[in-house]
């Protein structure tokens, strides 16, 4: 190697240094940090600087999996990203083929759609909330006010549902979360299959019309193979993004994850997490690698089966 190209590569390392120093600061030490603490036993950065020791093992994964509302955590964990991956996959899908062949008001409906992709997710939560909640009245008495969802089901003859207020059923709450994260998950979606379908040759689609293919022949045997690589990207960043569900719920239930007088029967792994991270870092630091793991499994399948359905 030449002194001239050794130079040059001492001085690409020192223009990389400022990065690499805050990715190790900000992203290295942490995961190692959090692998440390989980193997601590109920450790607890305010004890151990009085120098206090824990005991090393795996106990803390042993607590985090025994915990009476683990399993719940899980389960709603995973419901929510079995049911609302699909769904906005296909829905953005359908509206991205949409979109791409109404071209005179494209620009402004991409603006439209990408509005909630750069809005607070804590704020839009909170106008589901006061979209879906009934306001005053009690056992006996009738609300001031069913909310907007229950106004629009009325006027088509049907009856109020308790959506998210005290005493509604768990089925009621997963329904409004699921219409939430969908809605939620759209722009992103949208924005990445539209960029797909404007790059694809047109050239297959002229083919399909000389042969007088039918539009959902065309749809299936030329629009999704050829956009199968965007639709693997979204489902695998979908499930990622599902798997740490919390924003939303806070955003609907607030921190007790659950309406009134059920607290908690919403929790996802991410709140899971957060619960103990006050008191107990090392079972909110084992929760967080189960989490890891699940999400890794969950991507690595996603990309296996990836290799043989999508066409490069």
């Amino acid at each position: 190697m030449s002194k001239t190209s050794k130079k040059n590569q001492w001085k690409a390392w020192l223009y990389l240094l400022p990065a690499l120093v805050i990715l190790a600061v900000f992203t290295v030490w942490p995961i190692f940090n959090t692998v440390r603490m989980s193997l601590l036993k109920n450790y607890d950065g305010l004890r151990a600087i009085g120098g206090e020791t824990f005991e090393f093992g795996f106990a803390n994964f042993v607590s985090v999996a025994q915990y009476r509302g683990f399993i719940n955590c899980l389960g709603n964990t995973m419901l929510l990203c079995v049911i609302t991956v699909p769904i906005s996959t296909m829905l953005a899908l359908l509206i991205a083929v949409a979109l791409n062949s109404i071209k005179f008001i494209r620009k402004a409906m991409q603006t439209i759609f990408f509005l909630p992709y750069v809005t607070n997710s804590i704020a839009i939560g909170m106008v589901f909330m006061a979209m879906f909640t009934m306001i005053g009245g009690s056992a006996t008495e009738a609300p001031e006010s069913y909310g907007i969802i229950n106004n629009i089901i009325q006027t088509f003859g049907g009856k109020p549902i308790n959506w998210v207020n005290a005493g509604s059923s768990k089925f009621a709450n997963m329904v409004v979360l699921i219409i939430y994260i969908v809605w939620n998950a759209l722009p992103f979606k949208i924005l990445v299959l539209l960029g797909g379908l404007q790059s694809v040759n047109k050239q297959y689609y002229d083919a399909a019309k000389i042969d007088g293919t039918s539009r959902f022949r065309t749809f299936w045997r030329i629009t999704v193979p050829l956009l199968s690589p965007m639709i693997a990207y979204v489902v695998i960043t979908g499930f990622i993004g599902g798997f740490k569900e919390y924003s939303s719920i806070v955003g609907i239930f607030g921190d007790t994850m659950g309406p009134s007088g059920d607290a908690r029967r919403l929790d996802t792994m991410v709140g899971f997490i957060y619960r103990f991270i006050g008191n107990n870092q090392g079972r909110a630091s084992a929760a967080a690698l189960i989490l890891f793991a699940i999400i890794f499994a969950v991507t690595m399948i996603n990309m296996y089966v990836s290799k043989k359905k999508v066409h490069y």
